[in-house]
């Protein structure tokens, strides 16, 4: 299992929206569900392309307290289930 805990959400969405974007994280944009959104994307693609079938979760809560404890109070914003479309597997 993989935990990425993504630590510049709000920069990012930032450097994405422009001046007028920054002043809208928190109001009106939740800058680690964006970027958590696009990452989802990005790796179903990638485990796509591996023949890797995983269940994706975006969850709010969980925080990284160290190295060596993680603090699991779990509300799942979103699930996406990866699967291989079996007509690729038999070319």
């Amino acid at each position: 299992m993989l935990v990425i805990e993504v630590t510049n959400a709000r920069d990012v969405v930032r450097q994405r929206m422009g001046r007028l974007g920054s002043r809208l994280i928190g109001k009106v944009v939740d800058a680690d569900a964006q970027v958590e959104k696009a990452l989802i994307q990005e790796l179903e693609t990638a485990f796509k392309e591996f023949g890797i079938e995983a269940r994706i979760f975006s969850v709010d809560g969980p925080r990284m307290l160290g190295r060596s404890h993680l603090e699991i109070p779990v509300q799942v914003r979103a699930e996406r289930d990866v699967r291989l479309d079996n007509s690729r597997l038999d070319s």
